[in-house]
């Protein structure tokens, strides 16, 4: 586990972002998602991600067309792309690849690392329910519409830190995405650590 203080103060760079959307959900894994709100920061690691690959991709947001809900995915890689499923949970993704291309990673599922109490005080819940799922996470690290098109390679409310990781890494299906085209339904492009237990239960 890296040191607080000295790793999960670094940003990763747009050039980490700018890169083949399954290779940047693979090398999330194990990195630190990095909150702070009012100088207090947060930190969990990512153990789950999904990749959405653009406009071919008949699961991704951007496969019928350009909208104002999707503008920041056809944006510079290294922005977040913020959404709201069933009316009431917001999620997170990272827009990769360069601009003008909208793909993106979903995170999953985070393992709570550095101020854990506050990210309950926030979230009140019982175990790895606090975290172990994408509306989940973002609740208990406050993310919502607010930070639609943040800049995460920038030190400043939400980025993502370099971190290691020895665990395999599994691959498989994405989850909740029945309207999608069989070969996009059935691609293996969620990846999560294995045996971690803070991954999701959708296997």
């Amino acid at each position: 586990m890296p040191n607080a203080k000295q790793n999960v103060l670094t940003p990763l760079t747009r050039d980490f972002y700018n890169r083949d959307t399954l290779e940047v959900a693979r090398d999330l894994l194990g990195c630190w998602l990095v909150r702070e709100i009012n100088g207090e920061q947060m930190a969990a690691r990512i153990v789950e991600t999904e990749a959405y690959c653009g406009a071919e991709d008949s699961a991704c947001h951007a496969h019928r067309r350009r909208s104002p809900r999707t503008e920041a995915m056809f944006g510079p890689p290294g922005h977040a792309y913020v959404y709201l499923v069933y009316g009431m949970h917001w999620l997170l993704n990272v827009v990769t690849e360069p601009d003008g291309s909208p793909c993106a990673v979903l995170i999953r599922a985070v393992e709570p690392t550095a101020n854990e109490d506050a990210m309950r005080a926030i979230r009140q819940a019982t175990g790895k329910q606090l975290s172990n799922g994408p509306g989940k996470l973002t609740r208990a690290l406050s993310i919502n519409k607010a930070l639609y098109g943040h800049d995460m390679t920038q030190r400043d409310q939400l980025w993502i830190s370099a971190a290691s990781h020895h665990e395999p890494v599994a691959s498989g299906p994405r989850v909740g995405i029945d309207y999608a085209k069989p070969e996009h339904r059935d691609a293996p492009w969620r990846f999560w650590l294995e045996d971690n237990p803070w991954v999701s239960k959708a296997r």
